[in-house]
């Protein structure tokens, strides 16, 4: 796909996810709220033989969908390691350096703001979280104003922010596990490292195993996204001619996702009803805790980070980029939204709390995109990057 086709696609992305995102909050606050919530209610039931799942749409959207989601993770996560910007570790230190940074800072202001209240711990996580569709989405529509370093550098920030989210909610966000159904799990993976090291090339074998792994996991009790993230991991990555099976699998679902799981996604997670929340909910401390980690802890954390890297000789700067200008593009690593979301969607069941997650979420998020566009602009002005 050509540069300038990637870029338009990533900018009608990140529209689509504000479109459904706004979609939402318009259906949660109107007339339409009843039936937004029955939808999302609406029970499915599948079963074969004695094997079954019954989960509301809502779950459905978020274990199954999302399972896809995080299998495009997996796979671009597998690609920069190997043959991208993270597979050379000089290259690869400094956005690893940014990103834990932006990870450690949020998860410590939201802790020190809800130590009254120790109910709230669970969240922790959800404010470090950096949403790679809206900011690289939104940075593509910017054009001229962010340097190719810093996009490149973005970008690998906000893949490694995604696998430290894979290894949190493995760790922090398991329920009571089922060994039996987690050794099946561990089963179909072994066979697909199996398939991976035969050299099997077939994306529908990988596909067919991967959705019985999947099936599995879900009854296991970890995390039914997980296994997509393994699924990518195993896909091959080498090809004896012509694109890999990971880059055809990779491409064949990237526009799915972008313009069609995400958007449902944010469709059925960003409904805050606002009805009765006035300031008492936007400064309770759960909610204070996610807009301050998104939008001070991101930006300060990676800052920090790549300032103490640089200055103690770690790793260059991105060349061509001014410290304002990489101070803009931190604020934008506040855009915590479809992953922020996703762990706020893990961490409580209360309604009224997970109302409260989904507005730090958004203003939190939209605090980083506003301000963050503003430093851009100014560190345009301040120093033209030319034709």
């Amino acid at each position: 796909m050509a540069a300038s086709d990637q870029a338009a696609m990533e900018r009608w992305a990140g529209l689509a996810l504000a479109v459904s995102a706004l979609l939402a909050l318009i259906a949660a606050n109107s007339g339409f709220q009843g039936g937004y919530t029955a939808i999302l209610g609406f029970p499915i039931h599948v079963s074969l033989g004695d094997f079954a799942i019954q989960k509301p749409l809502l779950l459905w959207v978020n274990d199954g969908l999302m399972a896809i989601f995080f299998l495009l993770v997996g796979l671009e996560i597998k690609r920069e390691f190997l043959a991208g910007e993270l597979s050379d570790w000089r290259r690869a230190l400094l956005p690893l350096i940014a990103a834990c940074g932006g990870f450690a800072l949020p998860a410590l202001l939201f802790v020190a703001l809800n130590t009254g209240s120790p109910q709230n711990i669970p969240a922790w996580a959800v404010p470090t979280a950096t949403d790679i569709a809206f900011v690289v989405g939104l940075i593509a529509a910017l054009g001229r104003l962010v340097p190719f370093s810093l996009k490149v550098f973005v970008l690998a920030i906000a893949i490694i922010d995604d696998l430290m989210a894979v290894v949190v909610i493995a760790l922090f966000y398991t329920a009571k596990l089922s060994l039996p159904m987690l050794g099946l799990a561990g089963l179909c993976l072994a066979i697909l490292v199996a398939f991976n090291r035969l050299g099997v090339r077939s994306i529908a074998a990988y596909m067919l195993v991967g959705i019985v792994m999947w099936a599995l996991v879900l009854k296991s009790g970890v995390h039914a996204t997980l296994a997509g993230v393994a699924l990518g991991f195993v896909i091959p990555m080498h090809a004896k001619a012509g694109a890999t099976p990971l880059e055809d699998l990779e491409h064949g679902l990237k526009p799915w996702v972008s313009f069609l799981i995400v958007p449902i996604f944010a469709f059925a997670n960003a409904g805050v009803p606002l009805a009765g929340m006035g300031l008492h909910a936007l400064f309770a401390p759960l909610t204070m805790g996610i807009i301050i980690g998104l939008f001070v802890g991101k930006q300060f954390g990676i800052l920090a980070a790549t300032w103490l890297a640089v200055r103690a000789g770690l790793s260059p700067k991105p060349a061509g980029a001014t410290w304002l200008q990489i101070y803009g593009v931190a604020i934008l690593c506040g855009i915590g939204f479809t992953m922020s979301l996703f762990i706020g969607s893990l961490s409580f069941s209360d309604p009224a709390l997970q109302d409260r997650i989904r507005l730090g979420v958004i203003v939190g998020s939209l605090a980083s995109a506003i301000v963050g566009v503003l430093v851009l602009k100014m560190a345009e002005k301040r120093a033209p990057l030319g034709p």
